[in-house]
């Protein structure tokens, strides 16, 4: 028997419930506090604490005044609840469908869940007119990755990004056989092109690294917090490249045939762009952006209707290319 209030005489449920409220109350509470609270052990408390956690609650423990102190990210009693129109439910069912492509990850399971709750308050007729309008939005992705086989890996750097909890990567680079091991911080999640990237700080690197999601081999969550800098904005972090890699910027300008020009005019490539009218009909496309094989892989997807007037290297870049193809194709 502990030392302290007398063990109540209750359930594992109620126990839990008494926890939440007093990890709610404090700004950091101790295990030794626990037990003196609830009069049972500290194997039993350690038991409660993962219980409450598996459940979803955000609970971390760090170190205050030399003490493991245990508190919730944030304080449920202040979050008030959450409602929504028939028009919002009826825009995130068109949606949903675009998110096919993590099916069978932990976020396309999450998804489901979601609009499982959502469709058990609806009425019947609702509900079914819910799915109607998801079945409607089709994604059509080409080449699409297949998140099925990281979903493991996926599930743990989720909870590592609501946590912020420092983990180690198993990486497969380009070209290599065997998964470099990273320690990392992770920042956010980025979508790009029908794929998805981590974005972190890697330790070993000393610098921001983004990691493509199917090459992740492993997963390790450590129990280190870390901090996102203050100031730190992600939107920022790919601003000077044209799609997700960092690299020197180019100064690019393309000329457009006439035929294609209207697709240009109705689409932004990049923030720094700018659109000059020949007399002709055709369009020249200037920027200033970093990637120079993501531009290559996107001039090169239009065939002729696009010609690189510079800078020089690039033009002779793609010159080189199309000359290869030729070659290839001739034979």
């Amino acid at each position: 028997m502990q030392k302290g209030k007398p063990a109540k005489k209750y359930s594992q449920a109620g126990r839990v419930h008494d926890l939440i409220r007093l990890v709610e109350a404090r700004h950091g509470v101790t295990i030794e506090e626990l037990v003196e609270e609830s009069g049972v052990s500290r194997r039993t408390i350690h038991r409660d604490l993962n219980a409450i956690q598996e459940a979803g609650y955000p609970l971390v423990s760090e170190w205050q005044d030399n003490r493991k102190v245990y508190r919730f990210l944030t304080r449920f009693k202040d979050v008030p609840p959450i409602s929504f129109t028939l028009q919002e439910l009826m825009t995130l069912s068109f949606f949903r469908s675009q998110l096919d492509f993590l099916q069978g990850t932990p976020f396309g399971d999450d998804m489901a869940a979601i609009f499982r709750k959502v469709n058990s308050v609806l009425p019947p007729r609702y509900a079914a007119h819910m799915e109607r309008i998801a079945s409607v939005s089709i994604p059509l992705l080409q080449g699409r990755r297949d998140y099925s086989r990281v979903a493991e890996p996926l599930g743990l750097l989720r909870d590592a990004l609501i946590y912020q909890y420092r983990v180690t990567l198993g990486y497969r680079a380009k070209g290599k056989r065997r998964p470099t091991t990273y320690k990392v911080d992770p920042y956010g999640l980025i979508f790009h092109k029908g794929g998805l990237y981590l974005l972190g700080f890697a330790h070993n690197r000393r610098a921001l690294r983004t990691f493509a999601a199917e090459r992740i081999a492993s997963v390790t969550v450590t129990k280190e917090r870390f901090e996102i800098p203050e100031g730190f904005r992600p939107q920022e972090q790919f601003s000077s490249a044209f799609g997700i890699v960092e690299e020197a910027p180019l100064t690019v300008a393309v000329r457009f045939a006439p035929a294609i020009a209207h697709t240009l005019r109705e689409r932004v490539w990049h923030p720094s762009q700018r659109l000059t009218e020949e007399k002709d009909g055709s369009i020249v496309l200037s920027f200033t952006a970093g990637g120079r094989m993501e531009i290559i892989a996107w001039l090169l997807s239009y065939g002729r209707q696009a010609e690189v007037l510079e800078p020089a290297e690039l033009r002779d870049e793609v010159q080189r290319i199309a000359r290869e193809m030729a070659a290839m194709y001739g034979e």
